[in-house]
């Protein structure tokens, strides 16, 4: 894959990559700004902008209508470390595109009424995901649990519904005036659009738009965790459920990877360990999954399952640990090794064939580091050996890097 890069004055980098199997453009513009730089009083901003940016900028009211026209689609999304927006259309009208994502760039359309609409949207899906949907407050209970400095202890739809009812027009503009810049954002195209026709696009509607004073990020740094950290609960929830974490390694750190891969080794499809041995064999838990969180700075290893019916918390969370330790004691057989190995790849290869999975890369991996690195991804997985795999279970799965907590059906 031939990847082009162009760094305009104002700061904006576009990375591009051509794909002529296909009629359609797409654009993904990365801000780098997400919860986990926002105010601990005033959470919830990141998310919010998200749903903002699609309410209309000073010169075009309607963001969607003209897209629409153009026969082009768009969505966005927001987590700790980025808010990410993206849109396809046919190659015949794709500087409706490039005027589009500009605009908004340049200047949201401020307003009461504007504000209003979007955060009764956005309050409303706090109501919907976090305090009436069965186990929808995992993310607040669990996330404080693990850090106790880091701003990845509060979810991306925000710490508290008050932080978003209550946030004022002025610190909103604010909130746009800090992150959402040029010199903060990465432009990813991909499609049937040569590098020279993104570049002139690009200089023609984003060039104008002033580099604004993005504040550098000083992070408050998670001290290493001494002591296991536990927490149960009771809701009404209709099954116990059992989550657990351990403290994991930054995105850029060499044991990212092996991290990844015992995830996949304990639970991705039916022939993992964890459904394989819990669920089928052992039938003691319904449903039980192990996932990392991704994240820039340092995250975590996530298992996650509910139990099966007449099993305790207690016996499915020592079932758990047991699995664990046999990945601290016993190397991972190389032929089990192989096959995750294999599916990633698989799922790299054929994932990069559609060129709005390939944009979406590309500005992630040119935040990472540089936008080349996506087609390194399966190298580095395929480096990953056995004994780094045990070495980094013995590291990680310790009761004292890890938070349990037990999610309990309510008694009557």
């Amino acid at each position: 894959m031939k990847i082009n890069r162009h760094i305009l004055d104002n700061g904006l980098r576009l990375v591009h990559s051509q794909d002529e199997s296909t009629q359609m453009v797409a654009l993904n513009i990365l801000y780098n700004v997400g919860a986990r730089d926002e105010d601990p009083e005033h959470t919830g901003f990141a998310h919010l902008f998200e749903h903002l940016m699609f309410g209309g900028s000073v010169n075009i009211p309607d963001y969607d209508m003209p897209l629409q026209l153009a026969g082009g689609e768009n969505n966005a999304w927001t987590n700790n470390d980025i808010t990410n927006y993206y849109l396809t259309v046919p190659r015949q009208n794709v500087e409706t595109g490039f005027w589009l994502e500009s605009d908004r760039m340049l200047s949201l359309d401020f307003s009461e009424r504007s504000l209003e609409v979007q955060r009764g949207v956005v309050i409303e899906e706090f109501k919907q995901r976090c305090l009436n949907q069965p186990y929808g407050d995992i993310g607040h209970l669990l996330r404080p649990l693990a850090y106790r400095a880091h701003p990845y202890q509060w979810p991306t739809i925000g710490k508290e519904l008050s932080h978003i009812a209550n946030a004022t027009l002025e610190e909103v503009e604010a909130f746009f005036f800090r992150f959402y810049a040029p010199n903060n954002a990465i432009l990813a195209v991909t499609g049937n659009i040569s590098f020279e026709e993104a570049v002139a696009l690009t200089e023609k509607w984003f060039g104008s738009i002033p580099r604004r004073e993005v504040p550098q990020r000083n992070l408050p740094q998670e001290q290493e965790q001494t002591e296991e950290r536990r927490l149960t609960v009771e809701r009404n929830v209709p099954l116990d459920s059992l989550f657990m974490a351990y403290h994991m390694p930054a995105h850029c750190h060499p044991d990212y990877y092996a991290f990844d891969i015992l995830s996949d080794v304990l639970s991705n499809g039916r022939s993992s360990r964890l459904n394989q041995r819990l669920v089928q064999q052992k039938q003691l838990f319904s449903s039980i999954d192990a996932y990392i969180s991704g994240s820039v700075d340092a995250g975590l290893f996530h298992i996650s399952g509910k139990p099966s019916a007449g099993v305790t918390l207690e016996q499915a969370e020592a079932a758990v640990r047991e699995e664990l330790e046999l990945l601290q004691q016993d190397l991972v057989d190389e032929q089990e090794l192989e096959k995750v190995k294999n599916k990633f790849e698989s799922t790299q290869i054929f994932g990069n064939i559609n060129y709005l999975n390939v944009a979406t890369n590309l500005a992630w991996y040119e935040l990472l580091g540089r936008a080349e690195d996506m087609e390194k991804e399966v190298d580095r997985y395929r480096s990953v050996t056995a004994e780094q795999l045990r070495a980094v279970a013995q590291s990680a799965f310790r009761k004292e890097n890890g938070v349990i907590l037990y999610y309990k059906k309510q008694q009557n």
